[in-house]
């Protein structure tokens, strides 16, 4: 690498980051310093074709560090859809990157952050990196980079942080001891820890539902100053996530652009002409946003999605469970005749009102939790609100209690008490509930299609005896049931256990609505239980629908009462109203945050459902219910306005995508993927299985050293694996960086250039074999090429590269004859028959002695594929608009691996 000074010498490991590299002054060294390079092969250790296949396709697997303009291809345990790069592609035209990734739920917002960061680290941009994110998602995000970008982060939350910081000198900040980490942001907001953070924070900063940033709330604000001190140092690359931009509440939505750049700050009618067409400009500069009819349409992704198909399941209460809810209905309704016309009082009887018939609503056993909750004591306005809107802060784990809702008021022991037994009673008889029987008549089909249902109750009680009822009526399925009971550690390995069973059916609460992709394990959501903000109902669904879900048909099914007070309220004032406002506008927004205008509208809703024998309970509304329709609207229509400033028509991909799967191919895409691992575990005596459309590997039968090193990253046993990013549920992804792989390639290819440190039967590098396939005698060299990559924009940099390719001769001719992926293809042509050993051992010896005479096609080798590189880094800037540009230049001599003589047949 370049030196410091005259007189010394900086050099790093080709592997290790620039953290690895050493300063050495050759003159007090003993030895003389000489450039490292690796021997050519010999005739004393010769292998097979298989060997020679194994090899080459080890050392394409184990190489980290391509010279392509794609630079993380070589890291990726994901093969990205075209409309993913274009995150990629906004960013690499900025010096510094500020994006608001602002995507529908479940298109892969992730793996378009995740393609910029590894980018960023790769191309030596960055390295260092935070990801910020709610608490729930922590342990997904830390599962994500590992799995799909080969990142090992660490996960700093309340409970971890301590043994982090555990032995750190006092000085040094736990950011700065792990360079990469993925942080909750409810720890990090703290005024102490924040400060801290801001310190030290990486370069690079991911925020993920970055509209829980910015609103008035106190933990909000506490947050938006985290970020606001962040996004002040313009050298900071910042990448802002969420599926709900426009949350309804103008002021906090250009807080979030603001965060971006500070043209965007005062809103897109701020200032004069020129401030607007400003505006304009750098909000599609900075602005990513595509809904998904968008990319089916205009990307033709049709296979990237499932067909979505939605029903709606009504049900009738009738007998004592009807007479149940209107004897609680009566019950509320005169708690809230007796609140008088204190405002503060009659919030509260109102809140405590629908939150209970939220319980009431959900099931007998819920019921039974809430009206016992309600005789401990009173809970105050800030306990209740959230239950009943179903808030959503960041933080649902404890949302899923029943609560606690009373007023202190005696006289209501008695019919308190008498509402109490009624419910347990009810809770007694589920097999008579007309619900639960509604649920069953659409499960029984379902599940013989072959179905696996994720059933989302909203309370904790419910659940669980909704989990006994199903548990009892499919003996044959796997139930499981996910509440709020359990730690987040808890549910994810619930959820995994249930994925081993073919036939399961997973009953959750909304903890399970952020923060655990469920897409490889079921296909149908059934909504047991109204959500009564509409934002949770596309939340649910989106952890099955979405990308990377095999099955065609996704279904969702939305059960209510059809003769229910409440759930008509909900259906009419929330729910239909939202499809109406997106259908109308084109765009999902949630809900106005004006929470009493809801709740007036909500209880109007409810008496305005019920006989005259109730119109004694009259409040007055006034117009709240339609000030809040209004807002909505008009919050909507902004969203659809902001969504038609901006455009990336002008980007291309498609322009790219060839270099991407270039770079893919040479790196080892997953057909070599799979031929390698097929042919490396028959080599170490551990074959695969073949099972239909998926293949097992058996782990435990590997080598010592390699299952130790799996054992480690949690692989162990007999795993279901494919090859083939379309997933059947349950079957794992091995792409080139997944660890079954990389420790396959690293231990083969490190063997052979190392054979007495290697385990077992280490792979020959040299190797003669006929074939019909070539007419006259062809010596293929395998070579790692070496390169310098010196970048030139904003920052200078000089990266190192490295590529495995072959070239191919003739004869005894020294021009080359094939090269690059197409020498490397030789090596599949079929061997035909055995030679004498002696025989092999002459054709190795006279194939080194023509080594010196290729040395001048390697190199030119090396300088063309220099010089197409430099030309693939252009076309890559210039497709993006902008950005730096990279010059490529061959270290030399390349590195010969292996040497392999085919001969022709013989006569």
């Amino acid at each position: 690498m370049p030196s410091p000074s005259e007189g010394l010498l900086k050099i790093r490991p080709l592997s290790g980051s620039d953290a690895d590299a050493q300063v050495i002054a050759p003159s007090l060294e003993a030895m003389p310093i000489t450039p490292a390079s690796f021997a050519a092969p010999t005739s004393e250790r010769l292998d097979t074709q298989e060997g020679a296949q194994l090899l080459a396709d080890a050392l394409r697997l184990s190489l980290r560090r391509g010279a392509g303009p794609f630079r993380s291809a070589a890291h990726l345990g994901v093969e990205p859809r075209a409309y993913q790069l274009v995150p990629l592609m906004v960013a690499l035209k900025q010096s510094v990157a500020r994006l608001l990734i602002a995507d529908d739920v479940g298109i892969g917002k992730t793996i378009e952050a995740g393609l910029i960061l590894r980018e960023w680290l790769d191309r030596g941009t960055v390295d260092s990196f935070a990801v910020l994110c709610p608490p729930h998602l922590v342990d997904q995000w830390v599962t994500e980079l590992a799995e799909k970008f080969d990142v090992d982060a660490v996960a700093v939350t309340s409970a971890r942080a301590r043994s982090l910081e555990r032995g750190l000198p006092t000085s040094q900040s736990l950011f700065e001891a792990y360079p990469f980490t993925v942080v909750s942001l409810d720890y990090i907001k703290a005024d102490s820890r924040r400060d801290d953070f801001a310190r030290a924070c990486p370069p690079l900063v991911i925020v993920d539902e970055a509209h829980t940033c910015v609103g008035g709330e106190r933990g909000k604000h506490q947050r938006f100053e985290l970020l606001q001190s962040l996004a002040s140092d313009p050298d900071r690359h910042l990448l802002l996530l969420t599926a709900t931009p426009h949350s309804g509440d103008v002021a906090a939505y250009d807080r979030l652009l603001g965060l971006i750049h500070a043209d965007l700050t005062g809103g897109p009618e701020a200032g004069d002409a020129n401030a607007r067409e400003r505006y304009a400009r750098r909000l599609a500069q900075h602005f990513v946003q595509r809904r998904r009819p968008d990319i089916q349409d205009s990307w033709e992704e049709k296979r990237a999605f499932a067909r979505h198909e939605t029903k709606e399941a009504p049900y009738a209460l009738s007998g004592d469970f009807a007479t149940f809810q209107e004897d609680v209905l009566d019950y509320c309704l005169e708690v809230t005749e007796r609140a008088g016309a204190d405002k503060k009082t009659r919030r509260l009887a109102f809140w405590g009102t629908l939150a209970l018939m939220r319980c009431v609503g959900s099931s007998p056993a819920a019921a039974a939790s809430a009206l016992t909750n309600r005789l401990s004591g009173t809970s105050d306005a800030t306990a209740i609100e959230p239950v009943v809107f179903d808030a959503e802060d960041g933080v649902m784990d404890e949302g899923d209690i029943e609560p606690a809702t009373a007023i202190e008021a005696s006289e209501e022991q008695t019919v308190l008490s008498r509402l109490i037994d009624t419910a347990h009673r009810l809770d007694g008889r589920r097999d008579e509930d007309p619900k639960v029987r509604a649920l069953l008549a659409e499960l029984t089909p379902l599940l013989k299609q072959g179905a696996n249902p994720v059933i989302f109750c909203r309370f904790i009680a419910t659940a669980e005896a909704l989990g006994e009822v199903l548990r009892e009526t499919y003996p044959k399925f796997e139930v499981a049931v996910v509440t709020g009971t359990l730690t987040p550690d808890e549910r994810r390995e619930r959820v995994a256990a249930l994925e081993a069973h073919d036939k399961r059916i997973l009953v959750a609460t909304d903890c399970l609505s952020e923060g655990i992709n469920l897409q490889s394990a079921f296909d149908t959501v059934v909504h047991y239980d109204l959500s009564w903000n509409p934002t949770r109902h596309q939340q649910r669904e989106g952890r099955v629908d979405r990308f990377g879900q095999q099955a065609e048909i996704v279904r969702s099914v939305m059960m209510y009462g059809e003769n229910s007070a409440i759930d008509g309220a909900v259906l009419n004032v929330i729910i239909r109203k939202a499809k109406e406002i997106e259908k109308a506008t084109g765009v999902n927004v949630p809900m106005p945050e004006d929470q009493d205008s809801v709740t007036s509208a909500l209880m109007q809703a409810v008496l305005l459902r019920n006989d005259g024998s109730r119109t004694q309970y009259v409040f007055d509304f006034d117009t709240s219910a339609e000030r809040f329709e209004m807002a909505w609207r008009d919050t909507a229509e902004g969203a659809k306005a902001s969504r038609a400033r901006y455009a990336q028509g002008a980007l291309k991909p498609d322009e790219v995508i060839p270099e991407w799967r270039r770079m893919r191919a040479l790196n080892g895409g997953p057909e070599e993927v799979a031929r390698f691992t097929d042919r490396a575990l028959r080599r170490v005596q551990a074959p695969l299985e073949r099972k239909g459309d998926f293949t097992l590997a058996h782990l435990d039968s590997l080598p010592e050293t390699m299952r130790d090193q799996l054992s480690v990253r949690g692989l162990k046993g007999t795993r279901k694996i494919s090859f083939a990013d379309d997933l059947r549920p349950n079957v794992t992804h091995v792409g080139r960086v997944h660890p079954i792989v990389a420790v396959l390639a690293e231990t083969l290819a490190e063997g052979a250039l190392d054979p007495i440190g290697a385990e077992g039967n280490p792979l020959g590098r040299a190797g003669v074999w006929r074939t019909p396939d070539v007419s006259q005698m062809t010596t293929l060299l395998l070579l790692r090429l070496r390169f310098q990559l010196v970048t030139s924009g904003r920052t200078n940099r000089l990266l190192l590269a490295e590529e495995a390719v072959g070239i191919a001769f003739t004869g005894i001719s020294n021009e080359a004859t094939a090269e690059g992926v197409e020498a490397l293809e030789l090596l599949e042509a079929q061997a035909s028959s055995d030679i004498d050993p002696a025989a092999r051992t002459r054709q190795i010896e006279n194939a080194l002695g023509r080594l010196e005479t290729y040395q001048q096609a390697i190199r030119k080798l090396a300088v063309e594929r220099a010089a197409t590189l430099s030309d693939d880094h252009l076309r890559l800037t210039e497709a993006a608009g902008g950005g730096a540009t990279v010059k490529v230049t061959p270290v030399l001599p390349a590195d010969i691996i292996g040497l392999y003589v085919l001969l022709p047949e013989a006569n």
